[in-house]
């Protein structure tokens, strides 16, 4: 069984297309039920199926917050943090599960 940590990650319809930041315990389970559409909702509607930023925290009430903050950051600050680690906007679902 994989062990769970708190993940905060920013989901991407294609390079600076429409963006959705979340958070989960799980994040191949959770970037998984993104790419193939297992429930409605913003990521679906959207077309949000690339995985462009991560990060992993200690403790779920650490990352909740960082989401929470994340969320309210202008488009560019969002743009700038997945430029300066993934400048080629390469999906990072592979390098999750394998």
């Amino acid at each position: 069984m994989r062990e769970k940590h708190p993940y905060v990650y920013i989901m991407a319809s294609r390079r600076n297309g429409t963006l959705y930041v979340g958070v989960t315990s799980d994040l191949p389970a959770r970037v998984w039920q993104h790419k193939n559409n297992s429930s409605e909702g913003f990521t679906k509607k959207h077309q949000v199926h690339k995985l462009v930023y991560f990060e992993e925290h200690g403790e779920m009430l650490l990352a909740i917050e960082r989401e929470k903050r994340m969320k309210k950051w202008h488009r560019k600050t969002k743009l700038a943090l997945i430029e300066k680690h993934n400048p080629e906007w390469m999906d990072l679902y592979e390098d999750i599960v394998g």
